[in-house]
């Protein structure tokens, strides 16, 4: 994790029709912004524009700067501890927290057998242990401005497929989590998780080509899931977005 908080986090011009986030959800009204894990890339990438050009306030954990002029933390979030010291460091520097998504997320697919304990538990605990470790540091800023979680599981949380047994564990647990936290914290934080299908992001570009989308593959826009989890991000106190299943009209693992 780097000592300092970079980025300009200028507001790019709106986009024809948007309109601005609730008190409290990213604007400054109600003492917060939204923090978004994994914020450089994919659909964190995606979800970082749509609140900037919302007219909200985004902060990023990552391991490479955003795209998008916005403040920053380089952190390793397969380092949970660091992942919740930075998490607290931005929530102060920006003055509090609206609302946070947890939409880092890895995976080296494979047998079981066959990927190397070290990189098998990286997944598990990047996708899972580390969704905990932001939130659980996140948890008295959201108190206080009675702000909103949104997780981000996927289709294989609830479909379970072979060569993925890490990916499922760990996307398994963050629906299992993100329920029992939504019991947890009824009345005073709004949790929301999302499961989104397969995207048209870089998220498969590293694997194997044997666990890459094929050419037919139908994959959703990450704009689009995106747009969802403002969706969730914008529902006032006392109203929740409990479970939001996002993907392709074709999607081939969900249901």
């Amino acid at each position: 994790m780097s000592g300092g908080l970079d980025g300009a986090g200028g507001a790019l011009a709106p986009r024809p029709g948007d309109v601005s986030l609730p008190s409290g959800a990213g604007t400054g009204d109600g003492g917060g912004a939204v923090l978004v894990s994994g914020g450089s890339s994919g659909l964190g990438a995606a979800v970082v524009a749509a609140i900037v050009n919302s007219g909200g306030r985004a902060l990023v954990l990552d391991r490479q700067p955003p795209t998008a002029p916005t403040p920053w933390l380089h952190c390793d979030l397969s380092d949970t501890r660091a992942a919740e010291a930075a998490t607290r460091q931005l929530a102060e520097q920006a003055g509090g927290l609206a609302g946070v998504v947890t939409a880092a997320g890895v995976d080296v697919p494979g047998r079981l057998g066959e990927v190397p304990a070290e990189t098998w538990e990286r997944v598990v605990t990047v996708d899972l242990l580390a969704t905990a470790a932001v939130i659980r540091a996140a948890l008295p800023y959201l108190e206080r401005s009675h702000g909103t979680v949104v997780t981000v599981a996927s289709t294989l949380g609830v479909k379970a497929v072979g060569d993925a047994t890490a990916y499922c564990a760990a996307k398994f647990g963050v629906v299992g989590f993100t329920r029992a936290l939504a019991a947890e914290l009824a009345g005073t934080v709004g949790v929301t998780l999302l499961v989104p299908g397969g995207m048209r992001t870089a998220f498969f570009d590293e694997r194997d080509p044997q666990y890459r989308p094929g050419a037919d593959a139908v994959l959703n826009d990450p704009a689009h899931v995106a747009d969802a989890v403002l969706f969730a991000l914008r529902q006032p106190p006392g109203c929740a977005i409990r479970e939001m299943v996002v993907c392709a009209d074709r999607e081939t693992s969900y249901p």
